[in-house]
């Protein structure tokens, strides 16, 4: 990255990535000289797809993005977006339904390092109500078309396919 390049990070789970991610990842990347998105390990958080999964799925539908790169992580977010060479962290915020846990994870975040700033996109109004977990619990009720109104369409084929080796598997 050229001298006085401006890089941000935008962390999640992104389990799967959605509509909503997507729209996150657009509007950030038109603010930055790169963006790079990273993909949280959380060995307490059962998964649907690996962390690997994630990433391949992500650069799948970040590919009209130059300036985008994926990458996964462990550890705090903080130092990953120092690691990252950089200080501002994006976080994607639905109105109704992350305002507290994101205004707490910043105090946190805060504490842990003051230097790092938080800039906060508001989910698009169409994004708004879309969550990882609804995606789980509509993919069994709706059709490829349905679905492709929260989800990339290039992601369909793989979700469908994890939702049923998960609903085979024995519990």
């Amino acid at each position: 990255m050229p001298t006085g390049s401006r890089t941000a990070v935008y962390t999640g789970s992104f389990d799967p990535v959605t509509l909503g991610h997507l729209n996150v990842i657009q509007r950030a990347s038109r603010l930055v000289d790169e963006l790079v998105v990273g993909v949280g390990i959380n060995s307490d958080k059962k998964s649907l797809f690996s962390p690997e999964e994630r990433v391949e799925l992500l650069r799948s539908v970040v590919v009209p993005f130059d300036n985008v790169r994926i990458e996964m992580f462990s550890g705090l977010a903080v130092s990953f977006v120092r690691s990252c060479g950089t200080r501002v962290m994006v976080r994607g915020v639905r109105p109704l339904t992350d305002i507290a846990a994101e205004f707490t994870m910043l105090m946190a975040n805060r504490q842990l390092d003051a230097d790092i700033e938080a800039v906060f996109l508001m989910a698009d109004e169409a994004y708004a109500h879309v969550s990882s977990t609804l995606i789980k619990q509509i993919v069994p009720l709706s059709n490829d078309d349905m679905l492709a109104r929260f989800v990339p369409q290039q992601i369909i084929p793989a979700l469908r396919a994890k939702l049923a080796d998960a609903a085979t598997a024995p519990q």
